[in-house]
């Protein structure tokens, strides 16, 4: 029997949502009315999403994600909620077209998972993975540069630079520097080779602290090939502004540069925005939302233990409590 012809397991078996009852418990309490609209913006392969329909049977949810395999599964997952599912093929800071597309004026919740999907990582064939040779894909839909296209391609500054600020890797201009020498002789294909090529440009010394040699650059690449920092400073702002009175947002971030930006947007959405020498603020002043968790939240060490790669999840939420005319207009 051919891979091809393979009976697929079903999407429970292969993904476990991360911090799943937690999420539910703070987005289900904006989802109580008919006709509340919930947003997946990161669907994968529909846990998260499954586990607020069952919460809140009054909800609809818009799903959407860029992976036309994760959006099959996660139809064949949600299918048992009828129409209340609609399915979007898209990146998440295309939320405003997905809104406007669907009829949508304001949404009562939405969640970001900005994590790697078991679809993503477990298949070897989508090279995100470090520790088995595969290709060197990394793109989380089908289409635009892969990751071989930017180690083959970029310039020794600019593959230093992806490297330095998305992977923050303090060996960057070594790693940058092999990369631009091996090729020369060989374009990378596959994994194992940048691998080695990696691993021989950090010193020894370094190679067995902070994990595996590969991981900081993998992270960078994924990054630059997804636009994936770029596309979470665009979706943010857009998704706050989406929020109905009472609506939530929430994002699960799990590296430094996706939780910084996520704290900054919270940040500025839950200040007040008047000059602090007010003896009182106005009413048009006032924050447009109030946070939901004190800090970003993490994991129970029992969901660590049973799900390793929830472990550098911290999770935030936010609730708008005043309207956007209110917050907006004039003195």
């Amino acid at each position: 029997m051919s891979e091809v012809d393979a009976p697929k397991p079903h999407a429970s078996a292969l993904h476990e949502p991360v911090m799943v009852d937690r999420i539910v418990q703070v987005l289900a309490p904006a989802l109580q009315a008919p006709g509340s609209v919930h947003v997946d913006g990161t669907l994968g392969m529909g846990g998260h999403a499954e586990a607020i329909l069952a919460a809140c049977p009054h909800a609809r949810l818009i799903g959407i994600d860029r992976d036309p395999q994760a959006l099959a599964i996660a139809g064949e997952r949600l299918a048992r909620f009828g129409d209340r599912v609609r399915l979007e093929r898209a990146v998440y800071d295309e939320l405003p077209q997905v809104l406007e597309r669907t009829g949508t004026t304001s949404i009562q919740s939405m969640l970001l998972d900005l994590g790697l999907s078991s679809l993503q990582i477990d298949r070897t064939e989508r090279g995100f993975a470090y520790s088995v040779d595969a290709p060197l894909d990394m793109r989380m839909g089908d289409s635009g540069p892969t990751a071989a296209d930017v180690v083959n391609t970029y310039e020794l500054d600019d593959l230093e630079r992806i490297l330095r600020r998305f992977g923050e890797e303090k060996f960057s201009r070594r790693i940058a520097q092999r990369i631009v020498a091996a090729r020369q002789q060989e374009p990378f294909t596959s994994s194992a080779r940048l691998v080695q090529v990696i691993s021989d440009a950090i010193p020894a010394a370094a190679r067995n602290t902070g994990g595996h040699p590969a991981k900081r650059t993998f992270q960078a690449l994924r990054i630059e090939v997804n636009a994936e920092l770029e596309a979470l400073a665009g979706v943010l702002p857009a998704a706050v502004a989406a929020l109905a009175v009472g609506g939530r947002l929430a994002v699960l971030a799990y590296h430094s540069l996706e939780d910084r930006l996520v704290k900054q947007v919270f940040r500025v959405a839950t200040s007040d925005r008047a000059p602090a020498h007010l003896p009182m603020v106005p009413e048009h002043l006032r924050a447009e939302c109030r946070s939901l968790t004190r800090g970003a939240e993490k994991p129970t060490p029992d969901e660590v233990a049973a799900n390793r790669r929830a472990a550098s999840a911290r999770f935030r939420a936010i609730e708008r409590v005043r309207a956007i005319e209110t917050v907006r207009s004039a003195a």
